[in-house]
C-alpha cells in the first residue's frame, strides 16, 4: 500500500485552485483581523449600556447588502465571467479597507461611519461569493471537489486562527488601524493570484435555440430549484437556524471585558479559539470526508454538538473552559460545513451554480449577521449569557424542526465512486487499498 498522505491534497495539484487557495488563505485572515477590530473598536465608541446593541446594528449593517444583491450576484456569477467578477469585487474591498483604515488613524467619534464602509464591503462581498464559489468546481476534477472544499474549510479555519490572534496582539500593541492595513493589503494577495490563472474553463454558452431569460426571470429560476430540492433547500435551512440562533461571536468583547476580564489579547484568543477547534476538525474532514457513508446523520449530529457547545459557553465563567467550549463548537461547525457545501456542490448542475450560490448566502451570511443582530438585542435586555443559552437551546430546537420536517436528510448518503468497495445492498464500506 503506498502513501495515503498526498491523496489528502489531491486538490491543490491544479494550479489554478492552488492559486486561489493560497490567495485567500491570506485575504481571509486580513478579513478575519478587521471583523475583530471592528467589534472592539465599536465597543469603546458607546456608552457602556449601549455596547449589546451597537453590536448587534454590526451584523444588521452587514446582512441587508447580502439580502439585497444575494439574488442578483448570483444571476451575475452564472453569466459574467466569474474570475473578471472576482477582480472587481477584490478590488473594491481593497479600497473600501483602505478607507477604514484611514478614518480611524484620523480618528472616528462614532460607530456611523464604521457601520457605512461595513455596509459596502458586505455588498461587494455579497458579489465575491457566488462568484468564488461557483468558480471553485471548474478548478479541480468533480471526484476531487470534496477534497477541494474540504482544503477550503482548513484554509479558512487557519485564517481564522491566525487573523484574530494576530487582531489581538496588534489592537494591544499597535491599535486597531493597523488591524485594517493588513487587510488592506491581504486583498492584493488574492488579486494577483487570480492574475496568475491559466486556462481557466469559461462558462458554457446558452443554447441560441433556447431564448435566454431575462435577469429577473433567472432569478426567480434560480429561487424554484433550492425550494424544490429537498437536500439543498434542508441544508440552507440548517445553516441558517444554527448561526442565527447560535451566533455568540459578536458578544466576545462584552465577554472579554465584563465578564472574563481578559483584555485585548484574551478577546483576540477567544475570538480564535472556534476556529482552532474548526481547523484541528478540517484536517480530520480532508482525510474522511471521501469515506463518509451517512452524510446526513453525521451533519445533523454536528449541528446538535454546536448548539450544546453554544449553552456551554453562556454557562462558563472559566476564560479556558470558555475556550474549549468555543473550540467544540468550531470543531462541529467545520464538520457541518464541509457536509454542507459537499451536498450542495453534487447536487446543483454548473450552469445554475451562482444562482445556488446566491440564495446560499442568505442563509450562509444572512443568519448569523441576524443572529448577530439578534444575540445583540436580547443581551441588552437580560444579559450576554442568557442571550448564549438560549441561542443553543432555539438551534437545537431549529435542527430538530428542519430534521422532522425533511426526513430524507438523515437518510442522505454519498455517490457510489466506480471502485468503491460496496455490500450487497448497494452501502458504501471502503475503498479497496492503493
Amino acid at each position: 500500500m503506498g502513501p495515503a498522505s498526498p491523496s489528502r491534497f489531491v486538490a491543490l495539484r491544479s494550479r489554478n485552485f492552488r492559486l486561489i487557495w493560497i490567495g485567500l488563505l491570506v485575504s481571509y485572515a486580513g478579513s478575519r483581523m478587521e471583523t475583530v477590530a471592528i467589534l472592539w473598536q465599536v465597543s469603546l465608541l458607546v456608552a457602556p449600556d449601549r455596547k449589546a446593541l451597537a453590536l448587534g446594528f454590526v451584523g444588521l449593517a452587514r446582512v441587508l447588502p447580502i439580502v439585497i444583491f444575494s439574488l442578483v450576484s448570483g444571476v451575475a456569477a452564472d453569466r459574467v465571467d466569474r474570475r473578471r467578477l472576482m477582480l472587481v469585487t477584490q478590488s473594491t474591498m481593497t479600497v473600501l479597507a483602505g478607507i477604514l483604515a484611514w478614518l480611524t488613524f484620523h480618528g472616528v467619534s462614532g460607530p456611523e461611519p464604521i457601520y457605512i464602509l461595513s455596509a459596502l464591503t458586505a455588498a461587494a462581498g455579497a458579489f465575491d461569493m457566488p462568484a468564488r464559489q461557483a468558480l471553485y468546481p471548474n478548478l479541480v476534477p468533480r471526484e476531487h471537489l470534496p477534497n477541494a472544499i474540504s482544503l477550503n474549510t482548513i484554509m479558512f479555519q487557519i485564517a481564522s486562527v491566525a487573523g484574530p490572534g494576530l487582531a489581538g496582539i496588534v489592537i494591544a500593541f499597535a491599535g486597531v488601524g493597523w488591524a485594517y492595513i493588513f487587510n488592506t493589503l491581504s486583498f492584493l494577495v488574492v488579486i494577483v493570484a487570480l492574475l496568475m490563472m491559466r486556462d481557466v474553463p469559461p462558462l458554457a454558452e446558452p443554447d441560441p435555440s433556447q431564448p435566454r431569460p431575462g435577469a429577473f426571470r433567472a432569478a426567480l429560476d434560480g429561487l424554484h430549484f433550492v425550494f424544490t430540492s429537498p437536500m439543498i433547500r434542508s441544508t440552507m435551512l440548517l445553516d441558517f437556524f444554527a448561526t442565527f440562533f447560535a451566533s455568540a461571536t459578536t458578544l466576545l468583547p462584552i465577554f472579554a471585558q465584563d465578564i472574563l476580564h481578559v483584555g485585548a489579547r484574551g478577546y483576540g484568543w477567544l475570538y480564535a479559539a472556534s476556529s482552532a477547534g474548526a481547523l484541528v476538525a478540517s484536517l480530520g474532514m480532508v482525510r474522511w470526508v471521501d469515506e463518509i457513508d451517512r452524510r446526513g446523520a453525521v451533519l445533523i449530529a454536528a449541528i446538535c454538538a454546536y448548539g450544546l457547545a453554544t449553552i456551554c459557553f453562556g454557562i462558563s465563567r472559566s476564560f479556558w473552559l470558555t475556550f474549549a467550549c468555543l473550540a467544540c463548537s468550531g470543531a462541529a461547525d467545520a464538520v457541518s460545513t464541509v457536509l454542507r457545501n459537499v451536498i450542495r456542490q453534487l447536487e446543483t448542475p454548473d450552469e445554475i451554480r451562482g444562482r445556488m450560490t446566491g440564495v446560499n448566502m442568505v442563509f450562509f451570511q444572512g443568519g448569523p449577521q441576524l443572529g448577530e443582530l439578534e444575540a445583540g438585542l436580547v443581551a441588552n435586555w437580560f444579559g450576554a449569557p442568557l442571550s448564549v443559552v438560549v441561542g443553543g437551546l432555539g438551534c437545537l430546537a431549529a435542527t430538530g424542526w428542519v430534521v422532522r420536517t425533511t426526513p430524507g436528510l438523515r437518510k442522505y448518503r454519498r455517490e457510489i465512486a466506480p471502485g468503491d468497495a460496496v455490500s450487497p445492498r448497494g452501502r458504501y464500506v471502503g475503498r479497496p487499498p492503493r
